[in-house]
């Protein structure tokens, strides 16, 4: 059997990079998006002895549970690469690394962890200034033209604005998998998590969330409307919709707001980190010049693939959207070293650019359209012309 070509991941440099530094390396991240292949991918470039530790295994929880100091030195032994995955199945975890890294000197713990609502809680405080953070998430555009090339990727753009960047997705493409490996992804893996988490007791309100959710993604959100729709209180849904954050279901964007009265400064819109996932909660997976939500489809790529390129270049971008109560709106901003760059997103090529002029006056800012035409400039951190 042909063996699966591994399709190299922008992390992988930036963490060999913050390796050895004193400090634990941390990757957060969804289900099945190749955080273990990773792991392996990283243990084999160290020319160093190492251990690799899954927590999946029961013995390997008990082992790391509540374990002392010389007993972790017994486990890693002459070994200098720590790699624990599935981290976040110990408890106290952020202890136990803790121990690790102040204890036994001259060796790299590396941990994943796929639900951040329990390893972030986990890991916070005992690692606090013993941490370096990083988040994997499905593949990047980028990483996919680094690949496949540029003519591959604008060729399948439609494909991916239908059934997103999984790995899972992009390792079957042309054996007619996709419907049914994004049904499997939405209906266990990337809930499974939520569903053994003890607060979670009506799971169909999650369902019934997600689905509201991708009907209206890209839109603001109201948690009294939410509420209604689902059939529960609002605290619950806002409970409900940080879980789903926090799992690297959806992702929030709020209201850019510094200087007009207008302005909307308590705004909310949420996205998918997937296209595919969104299309799979819904169930439609129609081509594009069937659909009335191409647009949506469009911005939701656009806005979460930029993210991914800005986490994987570690850059620290603050995001947001504008809107004011007159619905002028900006749909994209990005505030970097005090200096603010917006974005309009037309799935049209040929529609016209319609820049607010009290944005530009109070922010001093232009607006760049990005299209099916110059998207690739805009996902791989070049200048948009």
């Amino acid at each position: 059997m042909e063996t699966q070509k591994i399709i190299k991941r922008q992390l992988f440099e930036l963490i060999l990079k913050h390796s050895f530094k004193g400090k634990a390396v941390i990757i957060l991240g969804p289900r099945q998006a190749g955080k273990t292949t990773l792991l392996l991918e990283i243990a084999k470039s160290f020319d160093k002895p190492c251990i690799f530790l899954n927590c999946d295994e029961p013995d390997i929880r008990d082992l790391l549970f509540n374990a002392t100091s010389d007993k972790l030195k017994a486990i890693i032994g002459k070994n200098v690469i720590v790699i624990i995955d599935e981290a976040q199945r110990v408890k106290n975890i952020g202890l136990t690394i803790k121990l690790m890294v102040d204890n036994i000197k001259n060796i790299q713990v590396i941990a994943s962890g796929s639900s951040a609502f329990e390893l972030s809680n986990e890991i916070n405080e005992p690692l606090t200034g013993r941490k370096y953070e990083f988040r994997l998430l499905p593949f990047s555009t980028e990483e996919l033209i680094n690949e496949f090339g540029i003519l591959k990727e604008t060729r399948l753009l439609e494909h991916r604005l239908i059934y997103g960047m999984y790995p899972d997705i992009i390792n079957t493409e042309g054996q007619g998998l996709e419907k049914e490996n994004l049904r499997n992804l939405s209906d266990s893996y990337l809930y499974k998590d939520i569903f053994t988490f003890n607060e979670i007791r009506r799971p169909e309100t999650v369902f019934k969330l997600l689905e509201s959710l991708a009907l209206q993604v890209c839109s603001e959100v109201s948690y009294n409307e939410l509420s209604r729709q689902v059939e529960a209180d609002k605290i619950t849904v806002q409970r409900y919709i940080d879980l789903l954050e926090k799992s690297f279901v959806i992702f929030r964007l709020r209201s850019f707001s510094r200087n007009l009265r207008n302005e909307l400064k308590k705004s909310t819109k949420i996205y998918f980190w997937d296209n595919g996932i969104r299309n799979a909660v819904i169930n439609d997976f129609s081509v594009l010049n069937l659909r009335q939500d191409k647009g949506k489809l469009w911005e939701n790529f656009l806005v979460s693939e930029r993210i991914k390129l800005n986490f994987n270049k570690n850059r620290w971008v603050k995001s947001y959207f504008w809107r004011t109560l007159q619905k002028q709106e900006i749909d994209y901003i990005e505030e970097e070293n005090g200096k603010i760059n917006a974005y309009e997103f037309k799935w049209n090529t040929k529609a016209k650019k319609t820049t607010p002029s009290s944005f530009q006056e109070a922010y001093n800012s232009s607006v760049s359209v990005i299209n099916p035409e110059n998207y690739i400039e805009f996902l791989t951190q070049k200048e948009i012309t």
